[in-house]
């Protein structure tokens, strides 16, 4: 089972992915902001974490950071998932190391076959 945290501080965002990821089979842990996702990964290496950009306490992009300089995460997909959608808020995220840049709104539909997509699975 792929274990997927969704970071994001706006409550329907997360109960509508939870849900959504957890009726495809994922193993989901929920986070509110940055340094909730670093606790996680003191005790777990996800497949994917899907990062918000603002959030409070650590934002998406420093938490990007930390994780970068970990080599037990090297494997992990890091995706943003952000309302902030100027092509230079994409091309930061990128340029970071994330693996992909999704823009809110979006479809979860899509979202989930992304992510399958870059485990190889059609």
């Amino acid at each position: 089972m792929r274990k997927i945290i969704i970071a994001d501080d706006e409550h329907k965002i997360l109960m509508s992915l939870e849900y959504s990821f957890k009726k495809n089979g994922y193993d989901v842990y929920i986070a509110r902001d940055g340094t909730e996702v670093l606790d996680f990964l003191k005790t777990m290496t996800p497949d994917v974490i899907l990062l918000d950009i603002m959030m409070p306490n650590l934002d998406g992009y420093s938490t990007l950071e930390v994780i970068k300089q970990d080599e037990r995460l090297k494997d992990t997909k890091v995706i943003f998932l952000s309302a902030k959608n100027n092509p230079k808020d994409i091309e930061k995220g990128l340029e970071m190391g994330a693996d992909a840049y999704v823009t809110k709104p979006y479809s979860i539909k899509k979202l989930q076959q992304q992510i399958e997509e870059m485990f190889g699975v059609e």
